[in-house]
């Protein structure tokens, strides 16, 4: 009778707690915006794997964060149309990946309207399952360039979400660290004690990080800048011992 008892209290809580639709790619951003949400809600996880050059890794990422939050109702969506749009490094193996340093300019690694594919993915499936929000670890102010990780962006499609759903769905959209720099969602992330271990962000290998692309470039950084130590492993580690930017790449480090 009490183990029947407590499965029926279990019950009433998760009906209390709303739950959340997170966007995992697998990245640190995304991860620490699975732990913020996880603080008010019920998580359900969707990755969308779109012919990129790290979809392996990056599905190994998911799959072992949804793990260590202990979370079983995933989605795994496959948009194929993406590698044959091309236009993008990421996507389009004829375009190399920059391992120039960090630009001021939209790079060639941007997907070009992206993150509009995504929602609407994760969109479709908060409204199936009843969830009252959909998190996304888009950043802002230490992100590439991107045109769709503006906060403007975000505004613009919650309005609509709320005109393409049905009334009652009240989904909302959620951008816990748009406007965070990358220091302080390494700081937010050991805070919550979120898995930065097992998240992936290079943009052009699966056994180690290159430590060169622009998205290890702005995870190194702000790991130095936080007086951490990158759990993951490099082919080579930029040195932002002195300066916000790398002023040298040394060999391979373990991690």
């Amino acid at each position: 009778m009490e183990s029947r008892a407590n499965r029926s209290e279990e019950r009433v809580m998760e009906q209390e707690v709303p739950k959340a639709v997170v966007l995992l790619s697998g990245g640190m951003d995304s991860c620490v915006a699975a732990a913020i949400a996880r603080q008010t809600h019920r998580l359900a996880l969707v990755h969308v794997s779109y012919g990129q050059r790290t979809e392996r890794r990056e599905r190994q990422a998911f799959e072992e964060i949804a793990d260590f939050y202990g979370v079983s109702e995933r989605l795994v969506a496959r948009l194929e149309h993406f590698r044959q749009i091309g236009g993008s490094a990421l996507t389009d193996r004829s375009i190399p990946v920059p391992e120039t340093g960090l630009g001021a300019e939209i790079p060639v690694t941007y997907v070009p309207f992206r993150n509009a594919h995504f929602l609407s993915v994760a969109v479709s499936w908060a409204e199936v399952i009843g969830a009252r929000a959909v998190f996304i670890g888009a950043v802002a102010e230490d992100s590439s360039g991107y045109p769709d990780c503006r906060p403007e962006y975000y505004q613009a499609f919650a309005e609509l979400v709320r005109q393409g759903t049905r009334p009652e769905s009240g989904i909302g959209i959620r951008t816990p660290v748009i406007g965070m720099s990358k220091e302080e969602i390494v700081r937010k992330g050991i805070e919550l004690g979120a898995p930065l271990e097992r998240t992936w962000s290079c943009y052009q290998f699966e056994d180690e990080a290159c430590g060169v692309c622009d998205s290890c470039l702005l995870r190194l950084r702000a790991f130095a800048q936080a007086g951490q130590a990158d759990p993951i492993p490099y082919r080579a580690r930029s040195d932002f011992s002195d300066t916000d930017r790398p002023v040298k790449a040394s060999g391979r480090v373990a991690p």
